[in-house]
């Protein structure tokens, strides 16, 4: 049997929307954030979508005129390995939405930090570039 996951109409409004910078700071939450990683990986695979969701970040931010260094490298490819096991993990979903439902863990975004402890995840080093959890590792496939 081969999982897919697709996207709805809805989830590529979101995902132009957000690169066109319509969305605001406060429209982006976690959630939000989960959703964006989630359409990405339903079309490229975790190098791409996570190269593609660092410059759409990294855009997002200077689009709201919010310092560059707020950026977290460790935190944005941690959250893209997390849905990517998920999604490796779920059944077909058709949107975001449905695979968020079915998967409503990721919604807790201090998830990350049963992988990696507080010191590490904050660091100005994981924050500059990826480094590996010290806790536990992050599950892939």
């Amino acid at each position: 049997m081969t999982v897919t996951h697709s996207t709805s109409a809805d989830d590529e409004l979101f995902r132009d929307a957000f690169a066109n910078g319509e969305v605001t700071l406060a429209q982006f939450d976690h959630r939000a954030h989960v959703r964006l990683a989630y359409v990405l990986l339903a079309n490229e695979d975790v190098d791409a979508a996570t190269a593609r969701m660092r410059s759409t970040l990294l855009g997002f931010l200077a689009h709201h005129g919010v310092d560059p260094a707020k950026y977290h490298e460790t935190i944005t490819r941690a959250w893209i390995l997390a849905v990517r096991h998920f999604m490796d993990r779920t059944g077909n979903s058709a949107s975001a939405d449905e695979f968020i439902s079915a998967n409503p863990v990721l919604l807790d975004s201090k998830i990350m930090l049963t992988h990696y402890s507080a010191d590490l995840l904050f660091s100005p080093e994981a924050r500059a570039r990826f480094v590996e959890p010290d806790l536990q590792g992050i599950p892939t496939g």
